[in-house]
């Protein structure tokens, strides 16, 4: 448990950092772009790094997989694995990237409006600047240098708002495109450069610390990488499709700016706890994929349990408390003219909840090898949430694409539960469960009858959330062990 949580700690900061860096971007650029054009970067920045997270990260999630597995064991294959990913996915995004600037006006055209050509044709350069500070990320988890990773996440947070507000006052909307850009490239720099003078001498050192004689591996097929790589692919296909789709179909369905930039900011702050939670599979993928190398799946079995444990300890209360003051937490970021954005968020953020269960979870059964059960149940999820949208926003509006998501990432959340019984035999515990519902109640009534404006929601939230936390201890969800294990990692 204690690597689990020192793990969560170091990347769940560097989340919160980050993410904490994308609000404050998404809510400077509301103001000074307006609903329209927010709407239409919104858009441009959504599809652009949906084309890198799906397409981009199979091989570099291949290589921090099988980098995992023997990085103790085998130091001389680390370096080898290395190369082979450096080959394959500059190959691959050097392709990708070529593409996408051709498909401009297709994808515009797809979308309705042809004036989006232009900048979609300047922001397929976020496609290999992303991908090559992303491949790096993915080598360090390998490693398990969660440390360096949480780092290299929080410079890369700073450099964002600079560069992508800065870049925005100053050139408006291809300016903050071009923030895009160059943040993620200055991080590969500093990646590389830590790389080469740091860690990679570490591993040749350990490798020269190998006896001769011991016998190992040598050789590694390259082709385990594309192999595995494809089926990662697949799956970020599925699922990025699968969060996105509403944003999208609002565009396509309404074929209104102002309500598409109201809906993407109901959308992005309604992912809060998916962007903190995102952190756990940073950690939970390789992990698990370690615990798991000789396919028994069971032996992962605790990992899985804690993280379960974790989620829904901590994503119950910020679910509710998001949902609860969804108005004054739009009247914040973004300001009156996004209000409208309320109730959609309100209901939204409670299938963000299922749905970041879904997600952490798919990472463990990715880790553990059954990356197809992840994957056809996210497409089963995008076709039921298509169908969905298209009947509920003709009916409700933005409200109905929030309601089609919830839906949908509450049955899909229910399926994965079920097949992490079947393959890794962790589940939740259901008098935990009902300790959590117990608690969490309470938590939305007090929340619920207490008022709250714009200047008062943050105090009162979080002294909402430490009675949770106290009528935790008190039921015995939250042990002494967990609070001592908690304080002995913050001190580290």
């Amino acid at each position: 448990m204690s690597n689990i949580a020192k793990s969560a700690l170091w990347v769940t900061v560097s989340e919160i950092i980050f993410n904490l860096s994308g609000f404050i971007i998404h809510s400077i650029l509301g103001r000074v772009l307006g609903p329209a054009d927010y709407g239409r970067y919104g858009i441009i920045i959504t599809i652009t790094t949906m084309v890198i997270i799906l397409i981009g990260n199979g091989i570099p999630t291949a290589m921090a997989k099988y980098i995992s597995e023997i990085f103790e064991t085998n130091p001389r294959l680390i370096l080898k694995i290395k190369k082979q990913a450096i080959i394959i996915q500059t190959i691959l995004i050097a392709c990708i990237t070529v593409i996408f600037y051709l498909s401009a006006p297709l994808i515009s055209s797809l979308l309705k409006d042809e004036s989006l050509t232009p900048l979609f044709r300047f922001s397929s350069l976020i496609i290999p600047a992303f991908a090559a500070a992303s491949f790096y990320f993915s080598y360090y988890t390998g490693l398990h240098k969660f440390n360096i990773q949480a780092t290299l996440k929080t410079i890369r947070s700073i450099l964002r708002i600079i560069s992508v507000i800065g870049l925005a006052l100053i050139f408006g909307l291809y300016g903050s495109i071009a923030g895009y850009i160059i943040a993620p490239f200055a991080v590969f720099t500093a990646a590389f450069l830590i790389d080469k003078f740091i860690i990679d001498k570490k591993i040749k050192t350990q490798i020269a610390q190998v006896p001769k004689s011991e016998d190992l591996e040598t050789n590694f097929d390259w082709k385990k990488l594309v192999n595995y790589g494809w089926q990662i692919v697949v799956f970020f296909l599925a699922y990025e499709l699968l969060i996105s789709i509403d944003l999208y179909l609002v565009k396509g369905i309404l074929n209104d700016d102002a309500l598409t930039g109201i809906y993407n900011a109901s959308l992005t702050v309604g992912r809060i706890p998916y962007y903190i939670f995102y952190a756990m599979t940073v950690f939970l993928l390789p992990m698990v994929s370690r615990k798991s190398a000789s396919n028994k799946l069971t032996n992962a079995k605790e990992i899985v349990n804690n993280a379960l444990h974790i989620m829904l300890v901590l994503l119950t209360p910020m679910v509710i408390l998001i949902s609860i003051y969804s108005r004054e937490i739009l009247e914040l970021l973004y300001g009156v003219k996004y209000l409208d954005g309320a109730l959609p968020m309100s209901i939204l953020v409670f299938g963000v909840g299922f749905l970041t269960i879904f997600y952490v979870l798919s990472f463990a059964a990715n880790g553990g090898g059954k990356t197809m059960v992840s994957t056809s149940i996210s497409f089963f999820g995008l076709i039921l949430n298509i169908i969905l949208n298209y009947f509920l926003i003709l009916k409700m509006g933005i409200v109905g694409s929030a309601w089609a998501t919830a839906i949908t990432s509450f049955l899909i959340t229910i399926v994965m539960l079920y097949y992490i019984k079947k393959h890794f035999n962790a589940s939740l515990i259901s008098t935990e469960i009902l300790k959590v519902g117990t608690s969490g109640i309470i938590l939305y009534a007090l929340a619920y009858y207490i008022p709250a404006n714009i200047y008062t929601f943050i105090p009162l939230g979080i002294t909402l959330f430490l009675i949770y936390l106290e009528i935790m201890y008190n039921l015995r969800a939250i042990t002494k062990d967990d609070l001592l294990l908690f304080k002995k990692i913050l001190k580290k």
